[in-house]
């Protein structure tokens, strides 16, 4: 059994799960289709994890109580070495806790600890954020899978479609500089209905930031089809790296990026879980393929 790596499998479908940032680096069919982005030269990860922050803060600095900290996009979870606390054919168990690293960018105590479970038709991952702390611990959360797009090779990117569980009516926000834009946007989803192509991110994310689903379907015309479904996370951004590449990112988040005009005391910022001493948090996505 590699410290480094651990393969869970069930039904025929198996995932493999990193120590490095708790990563999922792979989902693959009963027949081996893998349909997780193998972090190409487009864009050198898989799914990574975003703690303590979703995006960006103002010059990449949080600060709390007249000091200021380095805290670079999305945080420091993503690349920093979980510790196992459970491996076996279904299921494995990873944490991250605060130390003397974390708290030189982020002074706050915190426990992460992540599950992730497969099923003979679905991968289902369990997030706690506990604070372990004697004050109130500010955070955010995200989830950043990336799939490939298409998931079936040889497919055209544009017969391939997002589908939501309810109407999105709401205008949609955009990014300026990694930074939330003041004004939201029409969005370009139709009903339920957001049709794919590489324009749509010419401009960076499409983030829904009151989403009314919980789930969307990743289609195309034929072969296999994704289910992201979510629990307890609060907006949704949605990408693929400007000018084309071949994959697909959904990320269900708790939290989004700084906006443009805010530069203050980071547990004013909007968007943050405020989770009580001795508390925690609980979130829920799932992967379900068709």
């Amino acid at each position: 059994m590699s410290d480094d790596l651990h393969r869970i499998t069930a039904g025929g479908i198996a995932a493999s799960i990193k120590a490095d940032g708790a990563e999922l680096c792979s989902l693959k069919t009963a027949d081996g289709l893998e349909l997780i982005w193998q972090a190409g030269p487009a864009w050198p990860r898989h799914a990574p994890w975003l703690f303590p922050i979703v995006g960006r803060l103002k010059a990449d600095h949080l600060q709390h109580r007249g000091r200021t900290y380095p805290m670079t996009q999305h945080g420091f979870a993503r690349d920093m070495r979980f510790t196992w606390l459970e491996r076996s054919a279904e299921v494995c168990v990873l944490r991250l806790t605060d130390d003397e690293t974390t708290r030189a960018r982020y002074p706050f105590a915190f426990s992460l600890t992540l599950t992730y479970r497969i099923t003979a038709d679905a991968l289902d991952m369990q997030i706690e954020i506990a604070n372990p702390g004697a004050d109130m611990l500010p955070a955010s959360f995200g989830a950043h899978p990336a799939f490939n797009w298409p998931l079936l090779p040889g497919e055209a990117k544009d017969s391939y479609r997002l589908i939501f569980a309810e109407p999105e009516p709401a205008p949609i926000r955009r990014l300026a500089g990694g930074l939330l834009r003041e004004r939201p946007e029409p969005s370009p989803i139709e009903g339920r209905v957001l049709s794919l192509n590489e324009s749509l991110f010419a401009d960076d994310a499409v983030i829904l930031d009151q989403p009314a689903s919980r789930a969307v379907l990743f289609a195309g015309t034929r072969g296999p089809s994704l289910e992201l479904s979510w629990d307890n996370l609060r907006q949704l951004g949605i990408w693929s790296k400007p000018g084309g590449a071949p994959f697909l990112c959904i990320e269900p988040w708790c939290g989004f990026a700084s906006p443009s005009d805010f530069d203050g005391e980071f547990t004013d910022k909007p968007g943050l879980m405020h989770i009580a001493p001795g508390a925690a948090e609980t979130l829920r996505c799932q992967i379900r393929i068709g």
